[in-house]
């Protein structure tokens, strides 16, 4: 057939509970009233999300008037480069589908939203396990014929509306199908359900398919940016003007981060903490990119979870308000949210000063105390009640430099610096290898410990190794990547476990054959 006689294509992936069986129903009926031949079909996808469902239509451009006798044949499943235009309600869902083929540079349309909804890989990574949006952003760059990126989810909370809705605006502002605007808004109306919230997300869709282009989808490098803080003003001057250019960008992120923290003061701290490293990126010639590694994960690690710190997200007016619209909730509907806490004695010494808490844990410790006791608590945020006991709780931030758990990260933080400055002579790529190593260790309680036992176990038995010249550099830095690779794949540590022993094996057969 000729491009005239072909179907349009477009395959749409939604995940659970956003309507993308109404969406295709929108489309679906939109091109019947015209009269336009069309067929579409479904592929459910599994639960936890693992995967979106799949949606597949085709429309022919031609009406039954105009095609007369003849009869088009219109496919049931979609074809690897056969697709138009692909719609995905969320960007690794966008990224799925480029990895199946279904996204192609010389054909297909990218209609897709750069909000994320993580996977469990994601959510189950003992480090940061998301995905790259930087790697989706340069892969819908270079894998489509054009773009339409914005963020779906937002615009839907805005307009008070499904995400079906703004994808369907988006879908009739893209101008690849031969179905006018005025349809798909009549075909809402047709459907009779949630008419004027639909209609709203419709037009912000379009208005966004409108007025977007594909180098304006998300920011240049793929992430949402916190606002700047009056505090940190002076310090961001500091940056721009003395720190190299690759570096910038983190490093002011990690200022404002943790002024929000904390203060201006703890800020500073981290700019301290980094001088060292930006001699050493110097000295190494790494261009900034050691500088830039060190900055990025030292914001996160000073930016630690504690009690404090998770008081002040339960109690987060964003967070009540994105609660609100994920349940659609109208404006006088009580809604209730109760917190399931199960703290331990661990985490209930985070608070304490430094030498008592440390007399507790050795107590409790004999006593076999630490893995058996927890404090099983249900708190209703949304009440008096339950909201002071966590306002208390936030309220306890300047006590946080005095607390046990502060000087405990602390001290691993300024070992785990200790560690990379000593091993930039020897090579900037072994220094950030051991940079990286800093996504072992996140969250609290037994999350934080495992993290820490697995980070401890590669410094003994590899890092040192490295730094004290008993492993080639070479070497070194495979061994730690894969090390923390088995770490995160397994946090339980029989994965890194066995990687260790397979790595000192090959160390006693190299000195055995020398």
């Amino acid at each position: 057939m000729s491009a005239m006689q072909r179907p349009v294509t477009v395959l749409i992936a939604a995940l659970g509970g956003e309507g993308g069986g109404v969406l295709t129903n929108w489309i679906i009926n939109a091109a019947a009233d015209l009269g336009f031949p069309a067929q579409s079909t479904s592929i459910p996808g599994v639960a936890q999300r693992t995967g979106a469902t799949t949606y597949y239509i085709e429309i022919f451009p031609k009406t039954w008037r105009e095609l007369g006798d003849a009869r088009p044949v219109l496919a049931l499943t979609p074809g690897i480069g056969d697709i138009d235009v692909m719609v995905a309600s969320e960007f690794l869902e966008a990224g799925r589908a480029i990895a199946s083929g279904f996204v192609t540079p010389d054909r297909t349309l990218l209609i897709a939203s750069t909000s994320r909804f993580y996977s469990m890989n994601e959510k189950m990574a003992m480090g940061d396990g998301r995905y790259d949006q930087t790697r989706l952003l340069d892969a819908a760059e270079s894998n489509s014929q054009g773009r339409i990126l914005f963020d779906m989810e937002s615009a839907g909370k805005t307009a008070g509306a499904m995400i079906n809705a703004v994808m369907l605006g988006a879908i009739a502002g893209c101008g690849k199908l031969p179905i006018p605007v005025e349809a798909f808004e009549a075909a809402i109306r047709k459907d009779g359900k949630a008419v004027e919230p639909n209609l709203r997300g419709f037009r912000a869709g379009l208005d966004a398919a409108r007025e977007t282009s594909a180098a304006r989808g998300v920011g240049p490098d793929g992430k949402r940016h916190l606002a700047p803080e009056p505090q940190s003003d002076p310090l961001e001057g500091e940056i721009r003007a003395q720190a190299p250019q690759p570096a910038q960008d983190v490093m002011i992120e990690g200022v404002r981060r943790l002024t929000r923290f904390q203060n201006a003061d703890y800020a500073r701290l981290y700019l301290n903490r980094l001088a060292p490293v930006h001699t050493a990126d110097q000295r190494a010639a790494s261009g900034g990119k050691l500088l830039r590694e060190v900055a990025r994960h030292l914001a996160v690690r000073m930016s630690f979870e504690d009690l404090i710190r998770v008081a002040q997200a339960k109690i987060d007016p964003a967070r009540m308000t994105r609660i609100t619209a994920e349940l659609n909730a109208k404006p006088d509907e009580p809604v209730h949210v109760v917190e399931f806490l199960k703290p331990g004695i661990e985490e209930l010494c985070q608070i304490l000063p430094p030498s008592l808490a440390r007399w507790i844990l050795r107590v409790s410790a004999r006593r076999g105390w630490l893995d058996r006791v927890h404090v099983g608590m249900e708190v209703k945020s949304t009440s008096i009640s339950g909201y002071l006991r966590f306002w208390l709780l936030a309220k306890l931030k300047p006590w946080r430099p005095r607390s046990f758990r502060y000087h405990e990260e602390q001290a691993a933080i300024e070992s785990w610096l200790t560690l990379i400055l000593e091993a930039a002579p020897h090579s900037p790529t072994l220094a950030i290898e051991i940079a990286e190593c800093a996504r072992l260790i996140k969250g609290y309680g037994s999350t934080h410990k495992r993290g820490t036992s697995n980070f401890q176990m590669i410094e003994a038995r590899v890092i040192r190794a490295a730094i004290n010249g008993r492993l080639p550099v070479d070497q070194a830095i495979d061994a730690i990547a894969s090390a923390r690779t088995a770490a995160l794949v397994d946090p339980e540590g029989e994965g890194l476990t066995r990687c260790l022993d397979d790595l000192d094996r090959h160390m006693s057969f190299r000195v055995a054959a020398e």
